[in-house]
């Protein structure tokens, strides 16, 4: 792919790993904006607003670069998980998503202000919970650094000792929808080349 330079508004070292996967060059250059929080929208929706906000902000640093903004909604029907305050909140999130299914959101932004190209998706995994005591939550929250993760867990990290199955991309759940974005980045590339 014939791509301009691309910069990650996210400090996500999980996202990093993902790009790197996918053979991508790039810059990491954070966006440190509040994220922002509307109980009325969906969860694709606010997703997607928060991964604009990420990347404007950088793509006016970079006019001539491809800015990647993303973010990640966890939610089960109407209730968001976003990061734990503290471990207690951890154990009381995922006491809540224990035995259940509930959707992991991840809304992706890429910018190109000089080549006046925009793309805005997102996409969702449907993640589904073991029956869990409060022995093992516990027991899986000393394995994980839980606090600067969405719902508060890595499925990546000892996440089969607390999920027990997906419909959807692992990769979206890890930070980056990987499939989806390898397309996207192709066709910006024709646009862009």
């Amino acid at each position: 792919m014939n791509l301009p330079p691309i910069i990650l508004a996210s400090t996500s070292p999980r996202r990093s790993e993902l790009l790197r996967e996918m053979g991508l060059e790039f810059v990491v250059s954070p966006a440190h904006i509040e994220e922002a929080e509307h109980p009325h929208l969906s969860p694709v929706e606010l997703a997607k607003l928060n991964a604009c906000r990420k990347a404007r902000v950088i793509a006016q640093r970079y006019p001539k670069a491809l800015v990647l903004g993303a973010d990640t909604v966890v939610s089960l029907g109407t209730k968001f998980y976003g990061k734990p305050a503290d471990r207690a909140d951890a154990a009381r999130m995922l006491s809540e998503l224990q035995g259940q299914t509930h959707q992991v959101v991840t809304g992706i932004c890429l910018i190109h202000l000089h080549g006046r190209r925009h793309r805005l998706f997102a996409e969702t995994t449907h993640v589904t919970f073991r029956a869990l005591t409060l022995a093992q939550i516990q027991d899986y929250l000393a394995r994980i650094h839980a606090l600067d993760k969405a719902g508060a867990y890595a499925i990546q990290e000892h996440g089969d000792r607390i999920v027990k199955g997906i419909v959807g991309s692992f990769n979206n759940v890890v930070g980056l929808p990987t499939e989806r974005l390898a397309q996207e980045l192709a066709q910006m590339a024709e646009h862009l080349g």
